[in-house]
């Protein structure tokens, strides 16, 4: 009688090493620049209402019926992607793209097989670094259709192959400039990442929302290292900031819809203006 061999352990999540003075003052940062804005708990609700958007749009049986002008409402509050996938979409229309949030999201309650859905969807779209933004898409539509499920999975989080993002902004090392992290940028890494930041902030009294405070508090750390590069490429989405959280907001695209006009930032193939009919965010 044949033994069945054991599968094989599973492998141990990535050990990181964060630095606590780093986010601390991330943390007052971002705390006392939102002083003036409505307080920190504003740009939280915020994050809350682009959750339900995302939830409503994107739920169980719903990408059947996901139209290109909702779907674009969405992508104008995800940054790296309003400014690029606009000419994507006239090339090839909208039907390949929903097939391809439904190869995304099909299965989506098994977190195992997040890797293989994230990289089955990007391999749906041309490679090359022209369409590098195609792993933000499916890393937010994942993370905020289900924040509890998903932790934020985007390239500005952390990017193996470029060597850039919030994990090494954050890591303890006395010289950041000439650093190389070997750590994977997959879904085991992101969770414990924010496992880790969700205990820091717990440590720092922050109890309510904990998941939505830790999105804000990347930013914030992504959005000064983006201050910091003064002008480089890196810039070019980030332009013009008239305040001190306008680069944070960026970040996590709280600033996509203009509540006035509804005028979005995404940018149509034909260079015409996406106009939403409920454009009010709270904040």
């Amino acid at each position: 009688m044949l033994r069945r061999r054991p599968p094989p352990p599973a492998p141990a999540p990535p050990r990181l090493e964060l630095s606590g003075p780093r986010l601390a003052r991330a943390l007052s940062t971002v705390v006392e620049r939102s002083e003036t804005l409505g307080g920190i708990e504003s740009h939280v609700t915020a994050l809350s209402f682009k959750s339900r958007l995302f939830a409503t749009a994107l739920g169980a049986d719903r990408i059947d019926a996901l139209d290109e002008d909702v779907f674009t409402g969405l992508c104008a509050l995800i940054a790296p992607v309003r400014r690029r996938l606009g000419h994507h979409l006239a090339q090839t229309g909208f039907a390949p793209v929903r097939d391809a949030v439904r190869t995304l999201l099909d299965g989506a309650h098994d977190t195992t097989t997040t890797d293989a859905r994230l990289d089955a969807f990007q391999r749906r779209f041309p490679a090359g670094r022209s369409h590098r933004w195609t792993r933000d898409l499916g890393a937010e539509l994942l993370h905020f259709s289900d924040p509890e499920r998903y932790p934020l999975m985007t390239r500005w989080i952390w990017d193996r192959a470029a060597n850039t993002g919030v994990l090494r902004e954050i890591w303890h090392a006395a010289d950041l400039d000439h650093l190389t992290l070997d750590v994977p940028d997959r879904f085991e890494t992101f969770l414990v990442l924010r496992e880790e930041l969700a205990g820091f902030l717990s440590d720092n009294g922050i109890f309510r929302d904990t998941l939505l405070y830790v999105d804000l508090l990347c930013a914030q750390v992504y959005s000064e290292y983006i201050a910091a590069q003064g002008g480089s490429f890196l810039r070019t989405d980030f332009a013009a900031a008239v305040d001190p959280m306008a680069f944070t907001r960026r970040m996590l695209g709280l600033d996509g819809i203009d509540p006035e006009t509804g005028r979005t930032r995404f940018k149509r193939g034909d260079g015409a203006p996406h106009v939403v009919d409920q454009p009010s965010l709270p904040i």
